[in-house]
């Protein structure tokens, strides 16, 4: 499953809470200006040795009257150069100025994002273990755990045979094959069942690895028959080489990871 990530949508409080947690009481907040935010992402640069983050915002100077600090005359008359580099070091003087009560206001955010951000866990682990049974704080799979945070969306997607391929894809970080067929334990089609076959395709695996990570994959397995595939369809989920049958140059045939057969 790929999504898309506009990063310029993204506060600059909530990436540094995520990069830089240790932190949030040590930025220094430079804003530059909303004008900006039209073409770059809220924070402009992030200084993590100097402590400082660049934002694309409006500080406290920008709220006071245009008025207050100059006059209509500072640009006229002669000298307009020279009048107009005073001008900007007038602003840049007032900028520092008033640095300490746009870092305080930053800082202030940044722990109030903190606080919403474990609010919001609390209430997505809330959700899980009240409505739909499942405790996330005592599931040890580490995918199971990733995969366990779609629950709400569940009626949406429970059925949807392709998204359970992304879905795989995604936390198992590699690509994925999906068949679809009949399935019967007798040997006729009279009666059977729809089947559907997903391929893991992660090559160069050792017989220890695959083992391990079979193992690792059956809780996910469980997970997703449970709550994403139709409970009249029967799924398959195998760990296969990059392609599905490779032939070596001693002229064997690889069958998966553990069985060869020589010609």
């Amino acid at each position: 499953m790929r999504i898309k990530r506009n990063l310029s949508q993204i506060r600059a409080e909530v990436l540094l809470n995520y990069l830089y947690p240790e932190m949030e009481d040590q930025w220094i907040a430079i804003n530059k200006g909303t004008f900006y935010r039209n073409y770059n992402q809220d924070a402009l640069a992030i200084e993590e040795k100097e402590g400082k983050a660049i934002l694309a915002r409006d500080g406290f100077l920008r709220l006071l009257p245009e008025g207050l600090l100059t006059k209509d005359s500072d640009l006229k008359g002669d000298d307009i150069a020279a009048k107009y580099k005073e001008l900007e070091w007038r602003r840049e003087l007032l900028n520092e100025t008033f640095a300490p009560f746009d870092t305080y206001v930053f800082r202030k955010k940044l722990a109030i994002e903190r606080i919403t951000s474990e609010l919001l866990e609390q209430k997505l682990q809330f959700l899980l273990l009240h409505y739909y049974g499942f405790d996330l704080t005592a599931e040890s799979n580490p995918l199971v755990k990733e995969a366990a945070v779609l629950l709400p969306y569940v009626s949406r997607w429970r059925g949807d045979l392709g998204f359970v391929a992304n879905l795989l894809g995604s936390l198992m970080n590699c690509r994925v094959e999906m068949s679809k067929g009949r399935y019967s334990h007798i040997d006729t089609t009279r009666c059977w069942l729809p089947v559907v076959r997903y391929k893991l395709l992660i090559p160069g695996l050792t017989a220890n690895a695959y083992k391990e990570l079979m193992q690792n994959l059956k809780p996910l397995v469980s997970f997703l028959e449970e709550w994403f595939i139709p409970f009249d369809v029967r799924c398959e989920i195998d760990i296969k080489e990059h392609q599905s049958q490779s032939r070596l140059p001693d002229g064997s045939l690889t069958l998966n990871y553990n069985t060869e057969v020589n010609q």
